[in-house]
C-alpha cells in the first residue's frame, strides 16, 4: 500500500505563504530527496498553478541554481493529478480530477508504487480527518510572519489524530524539518 505524504514550508507562527521563504541549497536538496521517493503528486489547483509551469521551465531551460535544477529534474517527470473543478487544461503527464478527492486518494493508496505527495492546504483537512495522510513533513523556518494564512487555522477534527515524530533534521540556516508518521 502506498503512503501519502504532505510536506510544507511554514513559519514559526504557522504561516505557509511561499513568499516568506527562501530555501537554500541544503533545503532544496532535502526536497529533491523527497521527490526521489515520490511516484505521484496530487495538487490542488492553486498549488499546481504555483508549481507548473515554473519548475518545468527551470528543468527545460536549466535556469536557476544547480539545486533548483536538480529539484526540477526530479519533480517534473513525476506523474501528476490536479484536483480542480475549474481548471480546464494541464501540462503533460498531468490529469485533472474534479470530484471525490477522498475516494481518489483511497484508490491510489491501494496501488503499488512509491509515495504519493499530496499538496493542497485547502483540501488537507478533508484528507486528514479520515486518516488518509500517512506522513507530515513540516519544514519550520525561523521567522515570525505575523500575518497571512496559517496551516490548520480553521481545521476542526472530529476526533484527535495522533502522529509520532519519526525524524527531525536541523539545517545550518536554522530551518527544522519535522517528519511525523500517522500512528497505526
Amino acid at each position: 500500500m502506498r503512503k501519502v505524504m504532505f510536506a510544507i514550508n511554514i513559519s514559526i507562527d504557522g504561516c505557509y505563504e511561499h513568499t516568506h521563504f527562501s530555501p537554500d541549497e541544503e533545503l532544496m536538496d532535502y526536497f529533491t530527496r523527497l521527490m526521489l521517493d515520490t511516484g505521484l503528486i496530487v495538487y490542488g489547483r492553486k498549488t499546481y498553478e504555483l508549481m507548473v509551469p515554473y519548475w518545468p521551465e527551470v528543468a527545460k531551460n536549466q535556469s536557476g541554481t544547480p539545486d533548483d535544477i536538480a529539484f526540477a529534474e526530479a519533480m517534473v517527470p513525476i506523474e501528476k493529478i490536479v484536483l480542480s473543478r475549474t481548471l480546464k487544461n494541464a501540462a503533460e503527464n498531468t490529469r485533472i480530477v474534479s470530484e471525490n478527492p477522498e475516494g481518489l486518494i483511497r484508490e491510489l493508496k491501494q496501488q503499488p508504487g512509491k509515495k504519493i505527495a499530496f499538496s493542497s492546504t485547502s483540501l488537507l483537512p478533508r484528507l486528514l480527518a479520515p486518516g488518509l495522510i500517512d506522513e507530515l513533513y513540516l519544514i519550520v523556518h525561523p521567522v515570525l510572519v505575523g500575518e497571512g494564512k496559517r496551516l490548520f487555522e480553521n481545521f476542526i477534527v472530529p476526533e484527535q489524530l495522533n502522529f509520532k515524530l519519526a525524524h527531525t533534521r536541523v539545517f545550518k540556516s536554522g530551518v527544522i524539518a519535522l517528519h511525523y508518521q500517522k500512528n497505526e
